[in-house]
């Protein structure tokens, strides 16, 4: 018979687990750097090699606005995604406000432009075994962002500010998802929608807890 003492030594070993695998994945014992030096930092290929990825892709179909674009290049660091694809008329680096507002994470973050996001599709597809393509969309086959169980590896697509990700991606998602809006504004900021879905997407694979 497991006395009470056991189980709780059991649960808090269960716990400490946990806690070294997601520092791991969260590269925790890394040294941090802030707006002010990463604005300076030129990043090597032996630097960048440092930083373990995660298994997360991050897809730009057409977004226009340079200070969205920067500002997703801060998150897909945050979560140390594997890389960003900018597509069709999305702006590429190197570009002043790109670089401002990603407090230049674009020396840290590797991407790729591609002339279409059905070409980023096509090539993801054929690199990375099993991924699956969610779509961040408002749209009739779109299901809450929360409701259902993401799988990693992942590539997460935002699409152009006014017109959303378009039919023809859609249609190449394994799935679109969608978050509520209760008051009268139809949508939220391309990143801000990023990045509530590509946290709770991450939580899903136990790294909410570091």
């Amino acid at each position: 018979m497991v006395n009470n003492t056991t189980k709780i030594e059991k649960s808090q070993n269960a716990k400490i687990e946990r806690l070294i695998y997601t520092k791991v994945l969260y590269n925790i014992q890394m040294i941090k750097l802030g707006a002010k030096e990463l604005r300076v930092t030129k990043s090597t290929e032996k630097d960048r090699a440092q930083v373990k990825k995660n298994q997360v892709y991050i897809i730009l179909d057409n977004v226009m606005d340079t200070y969205n674009i920067g500002a997703i290049f801060r998150l897909a660091d945050a979560v140390a995604a594997t890389g960003v694809y900018l597509c069709g008329s999305t702006e590429t680096p190197p570009n002043s406000r790109i670089k401002k507002s990603s407090i230049n994470t674009t020396e840290w973050v590797e991407w790729q432009y591609f002339k279409t996001t059905k070409d980023a599709i096509k090539q993801l597809r054929s690199k990375v075994p099993g991924i699956k393509i969610y779509s961040v969309e408002q749209d009739e086959k779109s299901i809450l962002y929360n409701s259902f169980k993401y799988e990693m590896p992942f590539a997460l697509i935002v699409g152009h500010e006014t017109s959303g990700v378009s039919k023809e991606v859609l249609d190449l998602s394994d799935e679109v998802v969608e978050m509520p809006m209760w008051g009268v504004n139809k949508s939220l900021n391309v990143m801000v929608s990023l990045g509530i879905v590509l946290y709770e997407a991450m939580s899903d694979k136990g790294m909410d807890n570091y």
